[in-house]
């Protein structure tokens, strides 16, 4: 891609695209913390049991798989709203869900009427992770690759400012109100997600008036080949393959297969005194049910975009998953432990607070604000490389950090650095995403690469409190640096494959003129 001019980079930012983007990323970062750390702080001053907030944390997961129903959002037209568009009908569904749910859930008591706030609150996180789905496919769908960095900073400012007025802001609302951790008041909690119902308000608007992506109706027409019927039945045997599977391995595991070995008992026996193995047959015979489905094109609507990108990456595309899979493994599996490696420091939570959440918040934004104007000045992939290493590097930070005990003036260098590294690495890695995406499929592609993105850290991220506990801090994030080295070298490899291919590119096209 050919560099352009520092002017040319800055005119990215002065787009009628950059503010749209920033007010529905705004409408994005709300109702997740409403519905997922905001609502937990609500019912335990509410005096609902840990327990039972651990459970109601599980509403979370809407977000995790909501690439198994994004196909619905590129291959099926709403009734009635399909006149605004494919984009712009499935944003406004969406918010007016989210606005009625939050409403809704004012109006319920934890304390009366549980069961009917946890239901509402899984209604809006649904209808925000389909939110979610739709921003990305029309920040694909309106501008080139090289000018996607400058959107997604733009939109990430939106949501982080927004992810902190949900969070503190929410709390400082509800104290406001009336409400404290000595004494609950409902009607205090009511007002702050009444409030927040009506903040969404600008969002729909918007909405309404932004202009739908210009995508040639053929391309539109090419992803929607199949019916709704269908792809309701793709996504519902999807769902259930997700859960039978994982199940059937679990409840193998924890059956007596000794009793047959080695006690002389027979599978008949094992199968009437053993549920485990019981349970087990019932999630293979839906297993099996379910790659039927398959076979008879069941799962198409979601394995079509998949295809789509198999194809026209061939064996690149293991390197690009790979690249993917791994980008934001330093950092995701680092922040894990920060907050508890903040504590175990001996830094105050005022100061926790204010360096990490406040101006860690300023500098993550100016971080995602210059990558994105490096990127439309120099392209995706050195950027890419530099996110990378710096985000990789910035771990060592707090390596020093951890040998210094509680030092304020070393932690906010190290916050400083890993949050301006780390939002001009999302800058770069989701201009790189969209650049992968193909746009009859924008919505289920960037949905499942995104997913793909958050896999592997967030489970490598699990393990995290006991590497702390078995090599101690400074080993941990020496660790965590070192898990930055082999995204850079894919990264490094895919870089030189992508300049050779435009060598060869030029020297045909030189060949061709002669």
């Amino acid at each position: 891609m050919p560099r352009k001019t520092w002017r040319a980079a800055l005119a990215a930012y002065a787009s009628p695209s950059t503010l749209v983007l920033l007010l529905l990323g705004f409408a994005a970062g709300m109702p997740y913390m409403l519905v997922f750390s905001t609502l937990s702080v609500w019912l335990r001053e509410a005096g609902v049991a840990r327990e039972t907030i651990g459970y109601a944390s599980l509403i979370g997961l809407a977000y995790a798989f909501k690439w198994v129903w994004s196909p619905l959002l590129d291959q099926w037209r709403l009734p009635v709203l399909a006149r605004l568009g494919r984009r712009r009908s499935w944003l406004v569904l969406a918010q007016t869900l989210v606005i009625v749910g939050l409403i809704g859930m004012s109006f319920c008591d934890p304390q009366k009427h549980l069961s009917w706030l946890i239901a509402i609150a899984v209604m809006v996180a649904f209808a925000s992770a389909t939110q979610d789905i739709a921003v990305d496919a029309y920040r694909l769908e309106i501008a080139e690759d090289n000018s996607q960095a400058a959107l997604a900073a733009s939109y990430m400012a939106g949501y982080r400012v927004a992810a902190l007025l949900a969070t503190a802001g929410a709390l400082f609302f509800a104290e406001a109100f009336g409400s404290t951790g000595y004494a609950y008041l409902h009607k205090a909690w009511a007002g702050t997600y009444l409030l927040f119902g009506v903040l969404m308000v600008p969002a729909l608007i918007t909405t309404l008036l932004m202009r739908e992506p210009a995508v040639p109706l053929r391309t539109q027409l090419s992803a929607g080949r199949y019916t709704f019927t269908h792809q309701l039945v793709s996504v519902f045997v999807l769902i259930i393959l997700l859960v039978s599977v994982p199940a059937m391995f679990t409840q193998l595991y924890n059956t007596d297969f000794a009793a047959v070995l080695f006690n002389g008992e027979s599978v008949l026996d094992l199968l009437l005194t053993d549920r485990a193995f019981l349970r087990a047959i019932l999630y293979i015979i839906l297993t099996a049910l379910c790659l039927s489905a398959m076979g008879r094109r069941g799962l198409a609507p979601v394995l079509t975009p998949v295809n789509d990108f198999v194809v026209r990456y061939r064996w690149q595309a293991l390197l690009l998953l790979g690249l993917i899979a791994t980008y934001r493994m330093s950092d995701t599996v680092m922040g894990v432990m920060a907050n508890v490696f903040y504590i175990d420091q001996g830094f105050t939570k005022d100061q926790i607070a204010s360096v990490s959440k406040v101006f860690g918040l300023i500098m993550t934004l100016a971080g995602a604000g210059f990558g994105g104007l490096l990127i439309v000045r120099f392209g995706i992939l050195p950027i890419l490389f530099i996110g990378g290493v710096a985000s990789a590097a910035t771990n060592l930070l707090f390596l020093m950090l951890a040998d210094m005990g509680p030092n304020i003036q070393m932690l906010v260098v190290t916050i400083s650095l890993d949050n301006f590294s780390s939002g001009m690495a999302t800058s770069a890695f989701v201009a790189y995403l969209s650049s992968l995406t193909n746009l009859k499929f924008s919505a289920t592609q960037y949905a499942l690469l995104s997913s793909i993105m958050l896999l592997l850290p967030r489970l490598i991220g699990g393990y995290s409190g006991v590497m702390v506990e078995k090599f101690g801090y400074h080993n941990f994030f020496l660790i965590t640096a070192v898990l930055g080295v082999p995204t850079l070298l894919l990264i490094a490899l895919h870089w030189h494959q992508e300049n050779r291919r435009g060598r060869l590119e030029a020297l045909g096209a030189s060949q061709e003129t002669q």
